[in-house]
């Protein structure tokens, strides 16, 4: 038995009839399979009554197993950091950012306030675009605490239904959210920054 998530570069001696000629794909799963997922891996960690894995699921659409199962991981090492015997739905919200969104909060690092002003100006570009249009997913939170994954802050949109099929009005929507907050820093500040790099 083997495993890979390269196919395309496998000995293709590997790939003749008799040795693994018999291949298996395994999609990422759907939001009641993330939901079970994180259910499993949370089985031998104690959990509070306020958790809620389907909201967490719903967010990390497109995670991996071994995403969700790591979120699980991360919810009970920062409960262990904050003194408290049971994961409550802060701790996963917090580990799905950590493994979904970019790393840690960095609120240690130093920017200027024209920096802030700039990325405020920037995320709530992206927050007021997407509230204004119809076919956009609900904005869950906007922040502009920078993260260890070089993000100086985001605007976290969560979808409402688990979708296979966007239309062109939806994907038109999305590219004029992800462009709105280098058009806010341009209406603003008559110039946009490299904070739009990622966005673009």
């Amino acid at each position: 038995m083997a495993a890979t998530n390269r196919a395309d570069i496998l000995d293709p001696a590997l790939l003749r009839p008799g040795r693994f000629d018999r291949r298996v794909p395994v999609e990422l799963p759907d939001l009641k399979g993330r939901e079970e997922i994180l259910k499993v891996h949370a089985k031998n960690i104690r959990v509070g009554d306020n958790v809620d894995y389907n909201a967490i699921a719903r967010m990390a659409s497109g995670a991996s197993g071994a995403e969700l199962a790591n979120m699980i991981n991360e919810a009970a090492i920062n409960a262990v950091k904050n003194g408290r015997k049971f994961v409550n739905q802060s701790d996963l919200f917090e580990a799905f950012e950590l493994v979904a969104v970019g790393g840690k909060e960095k609120k240690d690092r130093v920017m200027s306030d024209k920096e802030r002003k700039i990325v405020s100006y920037h995320e709530v570009g992206h927050a007021l675009v997407s509230a204004l249009q119809k076919n956009t997913e609900p904005v869950q939170k906007i922040t502009i605490v920078p993260r260890t994954m070089g993000a100086l802050g985001y605007t976290l949109q969560t979808p409402e239904e688990e979708k296979y099929l966007e239309t062109k009005d939806e994907l038109l929507a999305k590219i004029t959210t992800f462009m709105a907050g280098r058009a806010a820093e341009v209406l603003i500040f008559h110039s946009a920054t490299s904070g739009a790099a990622n966005d673009i």
